[in-house]
């Protein structure tokens, strides 16, 4: 069952969850309540009842306000993408409970079949397109599998930022030369344009993972509780994640209790290729 939040002054004064209070649960990328609901009102049932805990779903407008929320002790455990972990690592500091597999999350660079891009080195001096601005997959992703293969940010090549779709209509125009995005998007594309051939020119090796973190002031007990149920009941779980429409990006994938700080490292190196630092999210 739901239970709305009702205003931002009561969750403020309500503070960070004990083992005997409801536990706030957002997700950065997603806006608004019924959004939320939509996407993970099943999670939340099927959470409360591996965990024993009361969940509320809390909506957050933005990564931004998830940062703010989690300072003001509004949220406790927040679902963020790799690039905005290691802001929301550099700012309040939370603990991982558990990463989010996404199978073939990989960033790449892609071009026309039949057009003058063969390789990498093709690029320099030609302009590639990027998507959402701090992306991971979309923006700082492919801007790190062009540093990896040699070719600088902003100086072996033209980088723009323009959403995806009006990219490849720019590409398949010769107005652009590549656009970097994950192998998701690329699928979408080729449905999209079926009378268009694409081809990658360089693939990354594969993303860092979602990941669930704790607020720092959150129970300890709380913090193992749902650990253990991503552990114990992972499954169940996942298929619950799954009866969300925008969710099936973790379809075949897995919940890793695992994961370190470190893992991050990978991320960290795409903030330090595009000259920008981790104590702000990219954009804002």
């Amino acid at each position: 069952m739901f239970r709305a939040i009702v205003t931002a002054a009561f969750l403020a004064a309500a503070g960070t969850a004990s083992a005997a209070d409801s536990v706030k649960f957002a997700v950065t990328d997603i806006e608004g309540l019924e959004s939320l609901q939509q996407e993970f009102g099943a999670f939340e049932s099927a959470l409360e009842k591996a965990t024993g805990l009361a969940i509320d779903l809390y909506p957050v407008n933005s990564r931004t306000a998830a940062v703010e929320a989690m300072n003001a002790g509004q949220v406790d455990l927040v679902l963020t993408g790799p690039a905005e972990y290691v802001v929301l690592k550099e700012l309040v500091d939370p603990e991982i409970v558990v990463a989010w597999q996404r199978p073939n999350y990989f960033a790449q660079i892609v071009t026309l079949a039949d057009g003058p891009i063969e390789a990498i080195d093709d690029l320099k001096g030609k302009t590639v397109t990027f998507g959402s601005v701090g992306s991971t997959s979309q923006h700082l992703g492919p801007a790190q599998v062009l540093s990896d293969f040699g070719l600088n940010y902003g100086a072996d090549y033209d980088a723009q930022i323009i959403s995806r779709n009006v990219a490849v209509e720019a590409l398949i125009r010769g107005d652009i030369q590549a656009v970097g995005m994950n192998e998701g998007h690329l699928r979408k594309i080729r449905k999209a344009f079926p009378d268009t051939a694409f081809t990658v020119v360089a693939r990354g090796r594969d993303l860092p993972n979602d990941i669930l973190v704790a607020n720092k002031s959150l129970d300890q007990a709380v913090v193992e509780k749902v650990r253990d149920a991503f552990l114990n009941k992972g499954a169940t779980l996942m298929d619950a994640v799954l009866k969300g429409d925008d969710n099936q990006k973790y379809t075949g994938g897995f919940f890793l209790t695992s994961i370190k700080d470190k893992n991050y490292d990978y991320v960290r190196s795409m903030y330090k290729t595009i000259g920008v630092d981790t104590k702000s999210f990219v954009g804002d």
